[in-house]
């Protein structure tokens, strides 16, 4: 069940996605293949070639959100979760050696280690669902259990 649910943002993201690749980036790809495609020989014509192979990618993207949109299920912030973790959130925490470290629990559509958002499906962000401030989680990693307490819960940053 978890595995449907996504932020507002994240959902937004998505649309405008989905609306880039269909009214702007198909038609240009489709013409371009088009143009190629009147040129001549096609077996050997490396535009036309590359032109349909893209084509091909972007309706297959097309129908993945699509049909993906239809499922997912937007979960905005409630004020009755202020004060402990939820979907959405920024949480600052550290760990046992005074390290922080910041994440975003998203869905697994918006799941982005580079912005240090994490899946909701992941360890720590199961340990951390309903936690509050300053308490204690324990994640068992690769690397052994890290223990984290929990310094700030914020909905849009934790900067």
């Amino acid at each position: 069940m978890k595995n449907n649910y996504i932020t507002r943002e994240g959902w937004n993201n998505l649309e405008k996605e989905l609306k880039f690749l269909w009214r702007e980036e198909r038609p240009k790809v489709t013409q371009a293949a088009s143009e190629a495609a009147a040129l001549g020989d096609r077996s050997e014509n490396a535009e036309y070639i590359y032109g349909k192979k893209r084509l091909r990618e972007i309706d297959r993207r097309i129908r993945f959100l699509s049909k993906r949109l239809e499922v997912l299920k937007i979960v905005d912030p409630d004020p009755r979760q202020e004060g402990s973790v939820y979907f959405g959130a920024w949480v600052k925490l550290q760990d046992e050696n005074g390290g922080i470290k910041v994440f975003r629990l998203v869905g697994l559509d918006e799941f982005n280690p580079a912005k240090k958002w994490i899946s909701i499906n992941s360890p720590v962000a199961r340990e951390l669902l309903g936690k509050q401030i300053d308490d204690e989680i324990t994640v068992n990693t690769p690397n052994g259990i890290i223990t984290y307490w929990i310094l700030i819960i914020k909905e849009l940053s934790c900067k």
